[in-house]
Order: structure tokens, then C-alpha cells, then sequence
């Protein structure tokens, strides 16, 4: 049956109920009894749109249980309601972006070399139903960039261990920096607007182009350079900093003239977060916080101005932790930089604070409720790993197709060996499905809160980090073995196998380990699936 939104405002009382979810009319007069939250709340919506408030507590199933039970028709049309979840409430207060899909095929030109699993599928012509004309125009913006400005001179700049400022000065001026942060294109702190993409269009899957584009480059330290500390360092700064810290921080990050990086690992304390030492103590007159301690492996901390930093404010465990927006002019912060065995110019650091003084409206987010900063933030630190990792496996396919067509033996090609293709073909096969599972996670992220993400997709998302790292060590291995001694050598032909292989580790490790995710996407997907009715 057919009713209009009048029809239902009409049914507003105790004696006749009626509320609309998802465009289906609920008569729900006889069930106040019996609703586990009481009369009143239904009261509330009596004769509106109850949508909102339904799907902040409940799951699809409630409604499925109930549907042909309560429905009594729909608005505008006697078919029935989806069954479709809006979940719009933040935890931050900042919205993250939703797009609206049609969810409809759609095709674009084939781009690029058109090697087969080299790109994304929709690259090469296939239908999607994720991507639009924005990104297309994204894709080529940030791919012709990368190709005339970056990738060759990746080899020079890994030498000297560095970046050139200007690279990433140019990243904000681009308006990639402010699209890098996982919510909506914040307008309110730049004037800065992209090129290809109007700001209110932007969603995950722009970020996603963004840094996947940046990755075929193959060089982990660049990409660490230019997203690493601030892809990691700003979002918590944005979401759960006072708002005049915002505005005073925010603007300079965002354009590139300063730099940011995240501060959580510590020499004993990496993925048991819980417990870290550096300590923060406020002082007698309330005004500041006294921070001591040292961290260790921090991503670009040579090169940032600000540093989002984990202390301890109370006790032990993970509920006396704070984050703690500290600055680099501050006395008594110090940083040296680290050597390790890849990403030589992302400016892994280690930082010392002694004694440094902290003004407490620094504070990002709560006293003592930094943990949850932290977990929240995990989610779109392991996507911006697993967007990498899967580029950087298609980089070492992509090569050793091409040096297969290429390299003869024994009188024929690689290619033309059935071992070479295995080889290649497990590398496909791997990469493929790792990229069809991170652009449902993607669709997902888009599609609920923050918070409801977080809750739902942590496990899903735990574990498709540790796949696509593992998937990034088998990809290196097996291209490093087609290449043969060209892969051991630096530079030339093999010189992107090379260094990504020696750079295989800081991918499996940093963000939580392969063992701590493995465990992690099965503790919390069954947590998550207890709580929406699981039959275990």
C-alpha cells in the first residue's frame, strides 16, 4: 500500500503509531511493549522519519525480523523498502564522505600499457560500478605528473636519502595533501582546490587513485615522504584537535609548508600500543603537560614540524594514554635519523622529548582516551599500506612481464618457458585478489560512519593488510627470480625489484605485524558477528 509522508505525520500518537524506515510505513502501536528500548523513544518519532535513529542501533536483521510482521506499506510506491543501512552518526563530528552510487556497470577507455593485471581492471576496460568521470580525470592528472616529475629521478632521490622539497610543496599545491586525510575535502582550512575533481566530489576512491598513482613509481621511501607522516599524523589532528588549534595547524599542513608525523612506537613498545612509557605530567598550575620519553621508527620526523604523540596521562594500560599535539620549536624535542635496510628517503627517525613543555589545549581528543584516537586511526593507516602493497606487487609483475618479453634463454624467452608463466600467473592471481577485496572495503568505508566502520571493517581490514603484504614478499621474490642477478644488483633493469624487495619488511611490520593482524581479523570479526546475531 501507498502512503504519502502527511499520511504517516497523521499517526502521531500512543493509540496509532506509525513511523517510516527507509522510505516502508511501520505501524508500530501494538509493539511498544514490547520494544527493548521503551515506549518513549518511539514517541519521539511518532508519524516521522524514523531512519536515522533505527540504523544507530540496530542491524539489517532487526529489520528483516520484524519487516512482515510491522510493514504496512511504503512511501510513494506499494514496493517494498530496501534494506539498506545509512549509518550518518560520527564519532569526531566531522562527516566522512559518502558518495552517492548508482551501482550501475559503466566503462571507460582502456589506459596505459595495457599488460595484462598490471593495472586495475577497470583500467583496461572493464565495467565497474565504483568509479566515475572524476576519477578517470584524477588518474591521468596525478599518472602524468608522476611520469614526467618523479619517477625518473626516484633512483637519484633514494641515493641522496631524500625528496626535494618542492615535491612535496607541489603535492599541496595540488590539493592532494588535503585529500589524503580520509574525510570529506576540507574546505573550511584551505583555498587550495584540485584540478580534476570539484571539492564535494571527493571520496575514498579519489584518495585511493591518489596514492595507488604515486606508488607505480616503485619506491616505498617516496611515497612515505610525501603521504607517510601526514596520511597518519593529520587525520587525528583534524578529526579530535580544539578548533582553534585547527585553524592555526591545519592551513600549513595542508599547503605543504609544514610537515607532520605520527608518534606511537617506541624501543619496547611497537604494536602493544597499550603500553607505551613516554610519560606526560601536567603541571601544578594546570596550564601544560611535562612530556619525557623517546620513539622510535617514526616515518618522516626528520623532516615534521609537528608530531602527534602518544603519552602516558594515567595509569597503566591502555586507558592512561593521550595524544598530544607537540611542536617542533618546543624546547627540548629532539630528532636523529635512522638507517634501515629500505625506504631511505621517508626519514624514519628517532625522536627524544625532554622536559618539553606542552600547552594542554594541545591535546587531541580526551585525557586518557587516546587509545581510541589510535584505534580509530588504524583503519586509514592499513588502507594507505594495503593501496601500496598491491601497487607495488603489480610494479614487480609489471617488470618482470616486460623483461620476460625481452630476456632470452636456451634459445627463447622467458615468457615462452611454462615455469616463467606459473610464475607470473601466481603473481596475478594474488594481486587481482587483493585488489578486488580493497575496493569492496573501500566501497564500504564509503558507505558507513567512521564509527561504524571501525567497529565493522577493522577485522576485514586486518586481515587484507596481512595478505597484501604477503602478497607483496611473494611478488618480490618471484620477480626478483625472474630478473636473476639484475634484481641484486641496484639500478638498471632490475632496480625496482631490487629496492621494493628490500622494502618488503617495512610493510609486513609497521601498523601492526602480519601475526597481529592475522589473530586481529579473526578476534574482531567474530565480535563483530556475535553482536549482529551469529549462530556459533
Amino acid at each position: 500500500m501507498s502512503f504519502t509522508t502527511e499520511d504517516v505525520a497523521k499517526h502521531n500518537s500512543e493509540e496509532s503509531l506509525w513511523v517510516v524506515i527507509d522510505n516502508g510505513v511501520y505501524d508500530l502501536s501494538s509493539f511498544q511493549n514490547e520494544h527493548p528500548g521503551g515506549k518513549k523513544i518511539l514517541k519521539r518519532v511518532a508519524g516521522k522519519d524514523a531512519s536515522k535513529q533505527f540504523w544507530k542501533y540496530h542491524n539489517a536483521g532487526i529489520l528483516k525480523k520484524y519487516q512482515s510482521k510491522l510493514q504496512i506499506g511504503s512511501i510513494g510506491t506499494g514496493e517494498p523498502a530496501p534494506i539498506v543501512p545509512d549509518f550518518t552518526q560520527e564519532s569526531s563530528g566531522l562527516s566522512i564522505v559518502k558518495s552517492s552510487y548508482e551501482h550501475q556497470p559503466r566503462f571507460f577507455d582502456s589506459y596505459g600499457d595495457l599488460v595484462p593485471f598490471a593495472d586495475p581492471n577497470w583500467y583496461q576496460g572493464y565495467a565497474t560500478t565504483y568509479y566515475n568521470e572524476s576519477h578517470v580525470a584524477l588518474r591521468k592528472e596525478v599518472r602524468d605528473w608522476v611520469e614526467a616529475e618523479i619517477e625518473p629521478f626516484v633512483d637519484e632521490w633514494e641515493e641522496k636519502k631524500t625528496v626535494p622539497e618542492g615535491i612535496y610543496k607541489e603535492m599541496g599545491l595540488r590539493g592532494y595533501l588535503a585529500g589524503a586525510l580520509g574525510v570529506n575535502y576540507p574546505v573550511e582550512y584551505t583555498d587550495i582546490r584540485p584540478k580534476s575533481v570539484l571539492p564535494e566530489q571527493w571520496d575514498h576512491f579519489h584518495e585511493y587513485i591518489l596514492t595507488d598513482e604515486l606508488a607505480r613509481a616503485g619506491s616505498g621511501g617516496l611515497i612515505w615522504n610525501l603521504l607517510g607522516g601526514y596520511g597518519i599524523g593529520a587525520p587525528p589532528v583534524i578529526k579530535f584537535c580544539k578548533e582553534d588549534v585547527k585553524k592555526r595547524v591545519l592551513p600549513g599542513l595542508i599547503s605543504g609548508d609544514k610537515r607532520i608525523c605520527l608518534c606511537i612506537t617506541e624501543p619496547d613498545a611497537g604494536s602493544d600500543v597499550a603500553n607505551i612509557t613516554c610519560v606526560a605530567k601536567k603541571t601544578d598550575d594546570g596550564k601544560h603537560y611535562i612530556v619525557n620519553g623517546e620513539k622510535k621508527w617514526i616515518t618522516n620526523g626528520i623532516y615534521a614540524d609537528y608530531f602527534t604523540v602518544a603519552t602516558r596521562t594515567g595509569g597503566d594500560g591502555m586507558g592512561g594514554i593521550s595524544l598530544l599535539l607537540i611542536e617542533k620549536t618546543m624546547p627540548g624535542v629532539s630528532v636523529r635519523r635512522m638507517d634501515c635496510s629500505g625506504m631511505w628517503s621517508s626519514g624514519t627517525t628517532y625522536v627524544t622529548f625532554e622536559d618539553v613543555k606542552v600547552p594542554v589545549d594541545n591535546i587531541i581528543g580526551k585525557v586518557n582516551q587516546g587509545f581510541k584516537v589510535i584505534m580509530t586511526n588504524f583503519n586509514h593507516e592499513r588502507l594507505g599500506i594495503i593501496i601500496q602493497a598491491n601497487r607495488f606487487s603489480r610494479v614487480c609483475y609489471e617488470e618482470a612481464m616486460k623483461y620476460a618479453h625481452k630476456r632470452k634463454t636456451f634459445g627463447k624467452l622467458l615468457i615462452d618457458h611454462p615455469v616463467i608463466r606459473a610464475k607470473l600467473a601466481n603473481m596475478a592471481i594474488r594481486v587481482e585478489a587483493v585488489s578486488n577485496w580493497l575496493e569492496n572495503i573501500i566501497f564500504q568505508c564509503q558507505s558507513f560512519s567512521e564509527q561504524e566502520a571501525m567497529y565493522r571493517l577493522g577485522g576485514a581490514i586486518a586481515g587484507l593488510k596481512a595478505l597484501s603484504t604477503q602478497t607483496f614478499e611473494y611478488c618480490a621474490r618471484e620477480a626478483s627470480q625472474i630478473f636473476g642477478g639484475l634484481a641484486y644488483s641496484r639500478g638498471g633493469q632490475g632496480g625496482k625489484v631490487e629496492r621494493l624487495y628490500r622494502e618488503v619488511r617495512a610493510y609486513a611490520i609497521p601498523g601492526g605485524s602480519e601475526e597481529i593482524m592475522l589473530d586481529l581479523a579473526v578476534r574482531q570479526s567474530l565480535r563483530v558477528h556475535q553482536a549482529l546475531g551469529s549462530k556459533l
